[in-house]
């Protein structure tokens, strides 16, 4: 177990290092690399933003609204012969539309 640990604690440094000496080697800037990297991030989250929030939106309703309860008591006659617990079908109703 102290192993795991350790090799845990060391993962994240010895990638950058791993990582810095690759550019090094061949000869790329690393850091201009990584801010080029990091605005191409932000440029994906300014465009999923609005998808997102709108993903929050309605499943923040579709719970608060009682729907989703609904449903779930629907299909619990199915579910609770097929032994499947009723605390994830919210999850698995929910997942195809987050997707």
């Amino acid at each position: 177990m102290r192993a795991i640990n350790y090799f845990s604690n060391l993962a994240i440094p010895f990638t950058i290092l791993i990582i810095i000496m690759y550019g090094i080697i061949e000869k790329n800037k690393v850091f201009d690399t990584f801010l080029e990297g990091a605005k191409e991030g932000i440029e994906v989250v300014v465009k999923i933003f609005p998808t997102l929030i709108g993903l929050f939106v309605a499943i923040g309703l579709l719970r608060d609204s009682g729907i989703l309860d609904f449903l779930v008591s629907l299909i619990s006659p199915i579910t609770n012969m097929l032994h499947i617990p009723s605390e994830i079908m919210p999850l698995s109703i929910l997942r195809p539309i987050s997707r």
